[in-house]
């Protein structure tokens, strides 16, 4: 947790560092055109179609039972498929680069070339979809416990964009390699920690040609497919509220509701900061049949993760109004609309560690079920509360239709979990520890 919270702070501070340096040198226009593009690809951050967190959960077994020669089956195969799929896509990509209208697409302004659109789009693109297959090794390693070591790496990743940058800026290189310098950073770190992680750390599990399977890569497809399609549903359910409150009470509430909503998402870091590292954990303890630990674990941590959140929701509620003015010049206008997002907040940490359970046990149903029905009843809801009662009721709306649909799916899941028979290979392999 103490890394991740490290790695969360180096991640949002070094951008940061980079703006005075990058804007000045580009220019309004092309830097703009940057965080577009970036945008674009923050919108396909799921673009290994969920294979990574398919890849860690079927490795907490394998870590837990001892089986190396399972688990490199597994790291072969979804190396495979995630470095083909990248490498298919590149070339699509770079392909077409030449019959697609950047500068429309983005509107790019008038001081801005086709030739930079194009470059700049390729760059961050290219940059985006290689570091695809090479980010998987952070997926490895917290399937292996090495969690705060891929917090590191993943911290290196975004520090090492800003020498990259400066030289390239110090030397004035064209804009197009200023941007490809900043975007390389991650890329080449995650190259560096594949080698070093393969060579070094884990060479038992390091992924070789000969041992893809395809009985295995269809286990990742499937169960990857799972986690691909839970995030499809719960991302367009945390999306639909600004569009329904642009339709039932116009644009000039959605800039407010989506402000407070943004600064509210940050609670969601804390949600996974708690929680994801108990993401293998669980996993081990279910594959050696430990089910009193999980059974301890969960109870305190429904208890921790709320609290941990309800601390800077509670924080926020009361001071949220005149963070708004300070920050913008404008106050929110209603601390009820704060407090229901606050609300909201602190049931998804209730219930997270019930998820993380699921997740490690690869059942992912149960959830694509509970936010299915959640997303039907909740913008229905949302539609007729905005309308009649105002932006406020919203979040509460979601709470409500939360308790009706996605707390008895989170509830049955975890107890299907535990109901799941252990194998003979697991209550072996349990004895031993």
């Amino acid at each position: 947790m103490a890394t991740a919270a490290l790695s969360r702070v180096i991640s949002a501070v070094a951008p940061l560092a980079l703006i005075p340096l990058t804007l000045s040198y580009l220019g309004a226009d092309l830097y703009g055109l940057w965080m577009a593009v970036a945008a674009v690809t923050v919108m396909a951050a799921f673009t290994d179609l969920g294979l990574g967190y398919g890849l860690m959960t079927k490795l907490a077994t394998c870590y837990a039972t001892g089986n190396t020669e399972k688990a490199r089956r597994y790291i072969s195969s979804a190396y495979v498929m995630v470095t083909l799929a990248a490498v298919a896509a590149c070339g699509v990509l770079w392909l077409a680069a030449g019959a697609i209208p950047w500068s429309s697409i983005f509107n790019a302004g008038d001081s801005v070339t086709p030739g930079q659109a194009r470059g700049i789009a390729l760059a961050c693109l290219t940059a985006f979809l290689l570091n695809v297959p090479l980010s998987l090794v952070n997926r490895i390693q917290y399937a292996y416990q090495r969690i705060g070591m891929s917090n590191m790496w993943l911290a290196a990743g975004v520090l090492a964009s800003l020498p990259l940058a400066f030289f390239a800026v110090r030397a004035e290189m064209p804009p197009v390699v200023v941007v490809a310098s900043a975007v390389a950073g991650p890329v080449l770190t995650n190259l560096v920690n594949t080698l070093w992680t393969y060579w070094r750390c884990l060479p038992e599990i390091a992924p070789r040609l000969r041992l893809v399977d395809r009985r295995v890569a269809g286990e990742l497809i499937r169960l990857g497919g799972q986690f691909f399609l839970l995030t499809i549903v719960m991302t367009t359910a945390d999306n639909a509220d600004s569009l329904i409150v642009a339709h039932t009470l116009g644009l000039a509430t959605v800039a407010t509701y989506a402000v407070a909503v943004k600064l509210f998402a940050q609670l969601g870091f804390l949600v996974m900061l708690v929680n994801q590292p108990f993401w293998p954990m669980h996993g081990e303890a279910l594959a050696t049949g430990d089910l009193v630990w999980v059974r301890r674990t969960v109870r305190r941590m429904i208890g921790v993760s709320a609290l941990v959140v309800a601390v800077p929701a509670v924080s926020l509620v009361l001071l949220g109004d005149r963070i708004f003015l300070a920050w913008l010049s404008v106050p929110v206008g209603n601390r009820w609309l704060l407090a229901g997002l606050g609300l909201w907040w602190i049931l998804l940490a209730a219930l997270s560690p019930l998820f993380m359970v699921q997740n490690a046990a690869g059942l992912i149903r149960p959830q694509i079920v509970g936010y299915s029905l959640y997303l039907v009843l909740a913008v229905s809801g949302k539609w007729y509360g905005s309308t009649f009662f105002g932006v406020a009721s919203i979040p509460f709306i979601g709470v409500l239709c939360s308790l009706l649909t996605v707390v008895p799916a989170a509830i049955y899941g975890y107890r299907r979990v535990l109901r799941m028979p252990v194998s003979k290979e697991r209550v072996v392999a349990g004895a031993g520890v």
